[in-house]
């Protein structure tokens, strides 16, 4: 692949493009045109390599004496590194799981086991429910409050301005999405920390959908736990969390009597995905290859920058068009809110199913459509009994020519 260039930082999308076999996919006659990001991107070739390279060469479990498994283990901690550097973490408060979703309602479940009737978390309703439901469920075990921070279906944001009335004293945990799934809002996490915190209370972030497009920064946001999942950044499916030490070590996990008790371990329950593991070390590989600087997370920082401005300004163009459009209604927040490539839309007279269907049997562009598991934010906006809305979502592999079929494929769809 192209090589970082300080005197050329024109995104290499070309280079980006040959790294990923599935685009080389033909539908119908048409070259497919993968919009359906959100819902998982396509999986990187190095990602491909490496598990099917630990596959072959023998794979193991861990604790024996032979080499196959003593390679395992040394790729998970190579894993480990990659992970904590991705999320600014440190390599010891990385847990893998099957997916966020599990990982999250094993915490959940362990976090809860100190509440008492009279305490109360908060959840918004701009998450996926994965962020939500795992947490509400926890909550009514043990006889605690649910409290919300409301989203505004005109501007497509929280109300953060409600945030010390709904964040009190006896608030234990509060969880909150990075960014929007459904419509790319990208929320200021940070400042609801600061007041989580300053009421002792612990702060969850779902960053599943926010860890392909933007920089994420666990210290920065003042999350005490963050959540990913590597198949929505070009790896395979695989959960990440990365919990701070402190909370990590006081965390009661449900766990196997033999299984060990110190962290990370302790919330890793069976046997872990191996191969995906291997898959995930060579899709942040991919990452910092993109980036430059001297250490790794550096590099992957600056290539998560350059990943962000590139799509950014293909969405830019996605929206403008979209807004103007007769007959397309654009759910996204204001032009000043910072937003992924994530783009909700509806077409006046056809049902969303009706949409992602036309674009994908008669122009091979596929886009999604549903409410994505943000079924709260999809109820706000009246969308719920319709079948909420189409989502098309861009990756660093796609291109402005992708962006101009699809775009004249919804005129030709509204002009119908």
């Amino acid at each position: 692949m192209e090589p970082f260039n300080e005197m050329s930082p024109n995104f290499p999308v070309q280079s980006v493009r040959r790294m990923f076999p599935a685009l080389n996919r033909r539908y119908k006659g048409y070259k497919v045109v993968y919009f359906d990001g959100p819902g998982g991107s396509q999986v990187v070739q190095p990602a491909v390599d490496a598990m099917v390279r630990y596959m072959t060469d023998g794979g193991a479990n861990l604790h024996g004496a032979f080499s196959s498994s003593v390679e395992t283990e040394a790729m998970i901690a190579d894993a480990r590194r990659l992970a904590a550097a991705f999320l600014h973490a440190n390599p010891d408060e990385i847990a893998f799981g099957p997916n966020m979703t599990t990982l999250n309602l094993s915490i959940s479940r362990a976090l809860s086991r100190t509440w008492q009737p009279g305490d109360e978390i908060v959840v918004t309703e701009l998450d996926h429910r994965a962020n939500v439901d795992p947490w509400i469920r926890a909550a009514q075990d043990k006889g605690v409050a649910v409290k919300w921070l409301r989203v505004d279906p005109d501007t497509l944001t929280l109300d953060l301005d409600a945030l010390a009335e709904v964040i009190t004293e006896r608030t234990k945990l509060v969880a909150v999405g990075l960014a929007s799934n459904g419509v790319g809002t990208i929320t200021d996490v940070a400042r609801v920390a600061k007041r989580a915190h300053a009421v002792g209370a612990l702060v969850s972030v779902d960053a599943v959908h926010a860890a392909p497009h933007i920089v994420v920064d666990r210290n920065r946001l003042g999350a005490d736990i963050v959540l990913c999942s590597a198949y929505k950044f070009f790896g395979p499916h695989l959960g990440i969390a990365a919990v701070k030490r402190e909370v990590f070590e006081s965390l009661d996990v449900y766990k196997l009597k033999p299984a060990p008790d110190y962290i990370p371990d302790k919330l890793e329950t069976g046997t872990q995905n191996h191969e995906g593991l291997a898959g995930l070390i060579g899709a942040l590989r991919f990452i910092a290859d993109l980036g430059h600087g001297l250490t790794l997370r550096t590099q992957l920082t600056t290539a998560m920058e350059r990943i962000e401005g590139y799509e950014d300004s293909l969405a830019r163009r996605m929206r403008q068009e979209l807004s103007h459009m007769s007959g397309v209604t654009l759910y996204s927040a204001g032009d000043t809110v910072h937003k992924t490539p994530t783009i909700a839309f509806s077409v006046e007279g056809m049902a969303p199913r009706a949409v992602s269907e036309t674009m994908a049997e008669n122009y091979g562009i596929f886009v999604a459509d549903g409410d994505f598991y943000a079924s709260t934010v999809v109820e706000r906006l009246g969308l719920q009994e319709s079948g909420g809305f189409v989502r098309a979502g861009l990756a660093p592999y796609n291109t402005e020519n992708e962006v101009n079929r699809f775009l004249e494929a919804l005129k030709t769809l509204t002009r119908a």
